[in-house]
């Protein structure tokens, strides 16, 4: 009897030297329910309707799978997202799902992933400058930059009429492939009417690193946008339009004309669809935003993990343009849909995105 017990505990103290041998292995596929699968989700902030939308999908998605889901929101600061991550890490997540606060904010914390064989996915915003990243998960970037350009040369009638129309740009963070992806995108619609002088930059900023709002704040956005009607449009010069990336900066930039703009009221772009600028759309204060539905992103992004989880193929529709600066990121992304006032009740109160209630 003691010998057998004296042989159990020899084979556990074998099985222990593997496990600890095999710790930083790539996790086995989940089969069956026999492996916990433990997968930690960090997004950027709780104050925003669209992100709480997006970990809660997620989060719920992945539990319906049998999944372990742990979300945090930073608080739109980098160092409390590092110590998230950190923490999913050390806690036992196998699997990370990531919007970053700052795209290049991330590599050390990244590193350790990579260290740990944790697969990384990108969610909306692109971790940048890191190998550590194995896909993204997005709207289509490059198109989103596109719609919001046409929305403006068709609501100024570019093709038919001469101008010169006046317009200035806020573009997303410096540190995110997506807003440089998105300016872009603008950015070969508009630049022909700039060259003929159908559009004039009073500014004269028209370079992505000029234009770019860090974080994508809004009170960035807001500051810098103060700057440049003091400096262009405070002798009642009209600001025909205003290329916003995002609904962030487009609120920053409603704020700053409410305080130092008299002229008449600019065509203004975004994109997400949050509810206070969906407010402004049908208050007449912003023009557009760019619809990325968050179910279909966030439902996206649990299949990318199942299939991941189970070793299967992750599907992706783009290969080629999503470059962080390391590697090229395989990629599924999305197409926008265009939100004005006329379209607003079919996109968000017919699909149960928003209620009419809400939006008073």
């Amino acid at each position: 009897m003691k010998k057998a017990v004296v042989i159990l505990l020899a084979l556990a103290m074998i099985a222990g030297v593997f496990a600890g041998c095999a710790e930083n292995a790539p996790p086995e596929p989940a089969v069956g329910g026999t492996r916990i699968v433990n997968i930690g989700i960090s997004l950027p902030t709780e104050d925003d309707d669209v992100w709480n939308r997006a970990g809660d999908l997620m989060k719920e998605g992945l539990s319906e799978l049998g999944y372990a889901a742990v979300l945090d929101y930073a608080s739109n600061d980098v160092a409390t997202q590092v110590e998230q991550i950190e923490n999913m890490l050390n806690s036992g997540c196998n699997y990370l799902i990531i919007a970053p606060v700052e795209g290049e904010a991330l590599g050390t914390v990244l590193d350790a992933a990579k260290e740990k064989n944790v697969p990384v996915i990108s969610y909306d915003r692109m971790l940048m400058n890191s190998d550590a990243v194995s896909y993204y998960v997005a709207f289509d970037s490059y198109m989103t930059g596109q719609k919001q350009a046409e929305y403006i040369r068709d609501s100024l009638d570019l093709d038919a009429t001469a101008g010169p129309y006046n317009i200035e740009f806020v573009a997303g963070d410096p540190s995110d492939g997506k807003a440089s992806m998105m300016f872009s995108g603008a950015m070969d619609v508009l630049t022909r009417y700039i060259d003929e002088g159908k559009l004039n930059v009073r500014s004269g900023k028209v370079d992505f690193k000029e234009v770019a709002t860090a974080a994508w704040a809004g009170e960035a956005a807001m500051s810098r946008m103060d700057a440049v009607i003091f400096a262009n449009y405070s002798d009642g010069t009209t600001l025909h339009a205003v290329l916003c990336s995002s609904d962030s900066c487009a609120s920053g930039v409603v704020k700053s004309l409410e305080y130092n703009y008299r002229g008449a009221w600019p065509i203004i772009t975004g994109s997400g669809c949050e509810k206070e600028n969906v407010k402004y759309i049908l208050s007449g204060k912003q023009s557009m935003s760019l619809f990325c539905d968050t179910e279909t992103l966030a439902s996206r992004a649990v299949e990318m993990m199942k299939s991941l989880v189970n070793g299967g193929t992750v599907m992706i529709n783009d290969s080629e343009r999503y470059d962080n600066g390391v590697l090229t990121v395989p990629a599924f992304v999305c197409e926008p849909e265009v939100v004005d006032k006329d379209s607003y009740t079919e996109i968000l109160i017919d699909s149960g995105f928003y209620t009419e209630d809400e939006l008073k």
